[in-house]
Parts: C-alpha cells; sequence; structure tokens
C-alpha cells in the first residue's frame, strides 16, 4: 500500500497533465474525526474536464502506485468528483462549487499548501 504522500504527489501529477487548477492539500493528519489525512482539492471549468481530471487522476495512481479508489461519486453530473483513496480524499469542483462548499477551510488549523498551476 502506497504512502499518504505518495498517494498525493501522483494524485497532483494526474491532475496536473490535464490542466486542473488551483490545486491545493488540506493536512487533516492532527484532526481525529476527519474522514481522511488529506484532501486534495482541484478545479475543472466544465464537467468534462472535471470528467477528464477524475480519470487521470484514477488512472495514475493505478499505473504508478496500484492503488485504486474505493469509491467513487460524482461521476454522474461531473460538478463535484469525490474519490476516495484511504487516507486521501480527492475533490475536483467545478469553480461555483468549490467556492460554496470552501472545502479548504472547513477545519481553520488545518494547513493548506497550494499547488502552482502549470501552463
Amino acid at each position: 500500500m502506497a504512502k499518504t504522500q505518495e498517494i498525493i504527489d501522483t494524485l497532483i501529477a494526474g491532475l496536473q497533465d490535464k490542466k486542473g487548477r488551483n490545486i491545493c492539500t488540506v493536512d487533516l493528519s492532527q484532526f481525529d474525526t476527519a474522514p481522511a489525512r488529506a484532501f486534495v482539492i482541484c478545479t475543472g471549468n466544465s464537467p468534462q474536464q472535471v470528467d477528464a481530471l477524475a480519470d487521470s487522476a484514477e488512472n495514475f495512481c493505478r499505473e504508478r502506485l496500484g492503488e485504486r479508489p474505493a469509491a467513487v461519486v460524482g461521476k454522474a453530473n461531473s460538478v463535484w468528483v469525490a474519490m476516495d483513496f484511504g487516507d486521501v480524499i480527492l475533490h475536483i469542483f467545478l469553480p461555483s462549487e468549490r467556492e460554496y462548499y470552501d472545502l479548504e477551510h472547513l477545519w481553520n488549523d488545518a494547513e493548506v499548501t497550494h499547488i502552482e498551476d502549470l501552463d
């Protein structure tokens, strides 16, 4: 089983491969009640891009780490796709949904790391 940071790095690579924007990680490891040790959050510009980002992240994890998500929800409409990789949950949003749910700030004391967009 891959380590948490390996999963995070591989998910980020998969997202960047399909031009994911505003990628960040949220370290939840200090919170006993958090659903995972970390979130990776990303924005796609259209439902088609959200779907492509989810596919790319899943493919990168499967090919590089032999990891598959335990669950995937939201692909039917692709406005918010969540993928459960155990210690890491990936969230891919359309811009309006990301702003509305504001997952980065659900835990005030969590460390948020912003990843620079690749152009």
